[in-house]
């Protein structure tokens, strides 16, 4: 098939949110008979998946103190749960486990999912949440905890398999991918800022709208339409803080130890839910005993059968290289810098065995492959959700990205018309006004 002259549409992104948008948009197309699938390309410079939704821990969940992102996430995950085998996802819940620091967060937290009907239990005190985790896996030690917040619904989800899922549900719909397009430049028109064609290495594409939804690369798209480098930002106090970098760059950090997966079931035999540990107990080596960590640290961790094992997480660190120095690629497991090393494998192995003794000493069958990759993050961490430039319709997730496979329906419906209320507060001028997320105590910068 030749490389089109013209689409109504074109979506830049064949990750999580290109794919969920290119499939609501054609199908709400066709339901109101504005046209198809036909009318809309999805480029991506590499492949399906290629990107941060192909390396994803796959993690889909509920749990933010910001109730902006409580909302949405509830939206998505009612988006994953449309169609659990289309999207290999396992809906096995996820707990919250954290000290005290964190207990009145999480507390509101699960007091703002009962009042949205977000179902979940929560469990306070230091003897009652051992005996309560106990009662789930017998060999649980984790100290210094003293609340969990045990949602029974989200879970997670192959990533690679989701997405060629969501790619199939969007090519039913008559959408085109088109992969190994790498876009180069936008054409403006005249007198306008409207992009009228987006200029890519195997020609122009004429178009009426744009969709960006390139999660790592927000930055290189974002400064090809000459959107601003920095912003605004009003504190809490009404004073303006001016010259803040629009973009930075983290490096996220996971892998996988090597293990039959079935060594993370319940003590009934079922499969657990995803764990996630924040705690200010100090962390010691599981291999000689040694200090790792004495300030708060935090591990997510799952059984998962596509990588093969236990696989999971811990914070990430910040890139202090200034965001115009930071080369993206290549990226993920292929990048020469941004992979993780053998300290996070201590610290990692060590949380775990910290946590449940079974995972003592299995620091050997930490999986040697290079693993992690560089999230591009906004200067609140939160994602901005915009329309620019007339027709340009911009989702930069600041790595929140997979789980929100919803996001991509709203836009679709934004750009059909309908405004959506779940989105108003992922504004880009929220900064310039202070209307600003609530911060929690979590050591992660997305929570």
């Amino acid at each position: 098939m030749a490389f089109p002259e013209k689409s109504r549409y074109v979506i830049i992104g064949a990750g999580i949110h290109g794919l969920s948008t290119a499939w609501r948009l054609a199908s709400q197309l066709k339901a109101k008979g504005k046209g198809g699938g036909e009318d809309i390309v999805v480029l991506d410079k590499n492949g399906i998946a290629a990107g941060a939704s192909g390396i994803a821990c796959g993690v889909v969940r509920n749990n933010y103190f910001q109730p902006a992102m409580r909302e949405l996430m509830a939206h998505s995950v009612g988006v994953w749960e449309s169609d659990p085998e289309a999207f290999s996802y396992h809906p096995v819940g996820y707990m919250q486990i954290s000290h005290e620091g964190m207990r009145e967060d999480v507390t509101s937290i699960y007091e703002q999912q009962k009042a949205i009907g977000y179902e979940s239990e929560f469990i306070e005190g230091e003897g009652d949440c051992m005996t309560y985790m106990k009662g789930l896996f017998s060999d649980w030690r984790a100290q210094n905890i003293t609340s969990v917040l045990h949602e029974k619904k989200g879970g997670f989800a192959n990533n690679t398999t989701s997405i060629y899922g969501l790619a199939k549900k969007a090519e039913d719909e008559g959408v085109r991918i088109i992969t190994g397009v790498e876009v180069t430049g936008f054409t403006r028109g005249n007198g306008s800022g409207a992009v009228t064609a987006v200029e890519t290495n195997k020609g122009n594409i004429d178009c009426d709208e744009v969709v960006v939804a390139v999660g790592p690369w927000a930055k290189t798209i974002w400064d090809m339409l000459d959107l601003p480098k920095e912003v605004s930002i009003k504190g809490t106090d009404g004073a303006m803080h001016s010259g803040i970098p629009t973009w930075r760059y983290w490096c996220l950090e996971e892998g996988v130890i090597g293990v039959d997966p079935d060594l993370q079931k319940l003590n009934d035999g079922g499969m657990p839910p995803v764990i996630h540990v924040d705690t200010d107990a100090t962390l010691l080596s599981d291999v000689d005993g040694s200090v790792v960590r004495e300030e708060a640290w935090g591990i997510y961790y799952k059984p998962d059968f596509h990588f093969g094992g236990i696989q999971g997480g811990a914070m990430p660190y910040e890139v202090m290289t200034p965001a115009d120095e930071i080369e993206i690629d290549p990226y993920g497991p292929e990048s020469p810098e941004f992979i993780v090393g053998d300290d996070f494998a201590h610290m990692w192995c060590s949380a775990l065995a910290h946590c449940q003794e079974r995972f003592s000493g299995q620091i050997v069958k930490f999986n040697k492959e290079p693993s992690g990759g560089l999230g591009c993050f906004t200067p609140d961490s939160f994602p901005v959700i915009d329309h620019f430039c007339e027709n340009v319709h911009f989702i930069a997730d600041s790595n929140h990205g997979y789980k929100m496979i919803g996001v991509g329906h709203l836009m679709a419906d934004e750009m059909l018309g309908e405004k959506q209320a779940l989105l108003e507060p992922f504004r880009f001028d929220r900064y310039e006004k202070g209307q600003l997320h609530p911060v929690s105590n979590s050591p992660y910068p997305w929570s």
